[in-house]
């Protein structure tokens, strides 16, 4: 029996089979169904033309319609269809410059990037495979449908695509495939960094990700990655890291400033076009890291770091020195027996300082609450308001 995700789109299919129709699940939702993977969402491929599924759902809404995708609603729920489609030359070795609505399912998975994302499955489960992808599945082998060059220079985000496929999957690439890869790594130039940066996060998030880290430096696809041209070996160094498959992708991009040395972290990240929330978190986390490869952890340096930092530092410390037992539990125990974790824990306010020392507000209050703060962590005080007033008159601090 199909999976729900699928059964519940399967009267769609069917209305579109009574308009005089074709329609058949396609594209990842298949290919995952096949390796026994969860499944997120699926694709919806017909030979109906927009205009003509237009005329089958009331509601719909146009999200690529010159490409042949609408949104249809039906039943509360939203699917993405696309109409059967071949695609011209891509002079931006991306987009294609013309798109022309086909009648042929095959013609339409004839121009998909791999065999494995070229299968196509009808409402009753039966499989369409014109170009062996289930076989391919079967093997774990990555491969082009038709021509490898073809492909690639049609879209040069498919040798990204390939890659990260490898780290998720752990499948390998097809010998000519992989040789394609290699003789067109230059053209991934043309495409947007943010589009390389989406790919590689996927990437870095893989299980299988030394195998993909390694085929980066294989096809000399680094080259045309933000920062990575002069740091051949810090990746290789990366990929060739025993731990590395038990970090998370956040982990991976504080582990590679580590080991490329950036002398501004924040540069490289803001190269790849990262939101300004993990530039700012991933290069303060690696001054931590460096305080904890130096001197191991402290308690201020634990509650300066807060407990994600931690936990993240403390997972590519492991990574860096292949510890063979780790720590991370420690680290968070040690996190939670803090006598205070954030300011606002504090049992005293700016007000008190301001009432003990009778005293206008100013910047001794900001100087004077970081004292506090400080002997609160050490367990130099309790976290109490009275013994942080008696703390102060004999520190001669009021």
């Amino acid at each position: 029996m199909l999976p729900s995700i699928f059964q519940e789109a399967v009267p769609v299919l069917k209305k579109i089979e009574r308009a005089g129709f074709e329609a058949y699940f396609v594209g990842g939702s298949v290919r995952d169904y096949l390796l026994n993977k969860p499944i997120n969402d699926v694709d919806i491929a017909t030979s109906a033309y927009p205009q003509e599924l237009k005329e089958i759902f009331p509601k719909t809404i146009d999200l690529g319609i010159e490409h042949g995708t609408i949104l249809v609603i039906d039943d509360g729920r939203e699917y993405e269809i696309t109409t059967f489609r071949t695609e011209s030359t891509y002079a931006d070795f991306r987009r294609p410059d013309k798109v022309e609505f086909i009648r042929s399912l095959e013609g339409d998975l004839e121009r998909r990037d791999f065999t494995m994302n070229s299968i196509a499955m009808d409402g009753r489960g039966r499989i369409f495979d014109p170009f062996n992808g289930r076989e391919d599945i079967h093997n774990g082998m990555i491969r082009t449908v038709g021509s490898p060059d073809l492909r690639f220079t049609e879209d040069a985000l498919r040798m990204m695509r390939g890659v990260r496929f490898v780290s998720q999957l752990g499948f390998k690439i097809e010998s000519g495939t992989l040789n394609a890869l290699k003789e067109h790594s230059k053209l991934l130039k043309h495409i947007a960094v943010e589009r390389k940066t989406m790919e590689f996060e996927k990437i870095a998030g893989g299980k299988w990700k030394r195998k993909a880290l390694t085929l980066l430096v294989r096809t000399n696809l680094y080259t045309e990655l933000p920062h990575f041209t002069q740091h051949k070996d810090a990746l290789q160094q990366v990929a060739d890291l025993p731990q590395l498959e038990g970090i998370n992708k956040d982990q991976v991009w504080l582990l590679l400033l580590a080991c490329i040395g950036d002398p501004d972290p924040q540069g490289f990240l803001k190269g790849w076009r990262l939101p300004t929330k993990t530039v700012r978190d991933r290069s303060n986390e690696l001054e931590i890291l460096q305080l904890r490869r130096k001197s191991g952890w402290s308690k201020p340096l634990l509650y300066r770091a807060g407990l994600e930092a931690a936990i993240n530092v403390e997972k590519v410390y492991e990574c860096i020195e292949s510890t063979p037992v780790s720590s991370v539990e420690a680290v968070k125990e040690e996190y939670h027996s803090l006598a205070i974790t954030s300011r606002q824990q504090l049992d005293v306010t700016g007000n008190d300082l301001m009432t003990w020392a009778n005293k206008k507000g100013g910047p001794w209050m900001k100087e004077l609450l970081a004292e506090i703060e400080s002997a609160i962590i050490t367990g130099t005080i309790n976290n109490d308001k009275e013994a942080i007033r008696r703390w102060l008159q004999t520190c001669n601090r009021l």
